[in-house]
């Protein structure tokens, strides 16, 4: 048996095991997604949003990209995160970062990994440079790497709050607050590193005046 074909020999006996359990399951999920959380996490296969929430499908709208960045230049998160706040009304946005990190440790090196991850990473190595006083006072490597994960989300969150479509929301319906948190491969356990209410001042700079 090809390693694929397993997946969906698997996913009969899920469906059937979900049907079994509620034979009106699939049809609810049909009918309904509303959401309360969108979340923005790494594509790492050891990251599954719904697991380590333990949550049900429908719960939470996902987007998934190596090592959860925010930019605002990538149509892709931007499609996600409007039709989120703006249709399904999400009351909460969450960038979800892992400790152990590839995309993370990897921005941390000299290496080239080519010219698009190159240019994804540098990103991150932007990250680096905002806060490298900080980092150079670690001088543990381990330890470094864990905290330039926490900034790493700590900033994709305040890139949220530099969108059109937060600052709108927050300006008219008072929601959703952004949260950044970072998850533990060694523990399992969530980490609430960073939080901005819905309405939290940000750089004059960034804010729209005219919504």
């Amino acid at each position: 048996m090809k390693t694929y074909e397993r997946l969906l020999l698997e996913n009969k006996a899920w469906a059937q095991e979900k049907v079994e359990d509620d034979p009106d399951y699939f049809n609810r999920l049909t009918h309904i997604q509303t959401p309360e959380f969108l979340w923005i996490g790494c594509s790492d296969s050891r990251v599954p949003a719904n697991e380590i929430t333990n949550t049900q499908p429908g719960e939470i709208f996902v987007h998934r990209n190596v090592a959860n960045l925010v930019i605002h230049t990538d149509v892709n998160l931007l499609s996600v995160l409007e039709y989120a706040v703006v249709h399904l009304k999400v009351k909460h946005v969450i960038v979800c970062g892992h400790y152990g990190c590839g995309g993370v440790k990897a921005a941390m090196t000299n290496h080239d990994f080519k010219q698009v991850l190159n240019m994804w990473l540098r990103n991150i190595k932007d990250v680096y440079r905002l806060h490298t006083d900080e980092l150079a006072d670690i001088k543990d490597e381990e330890q470094k790497f864990d905290r330039l994960v926490e900034l790493n989300v700590m900033e994709q969150v305040q890139h949220l709050a530099k969108t059109s479509i937060i600052q709108k929301a927050w300006q008219n319906d008072q929601r959703p607050d952004l949260h950044g948190w970072v998850y533990g491969l060694k523990n399992g356990v969530i980490n609430p590193v960073f939080e901005m209410k819905a309405g939290t001042p940000i750089e004059k700079l960034y804010q729209y005046d005219d919504l």
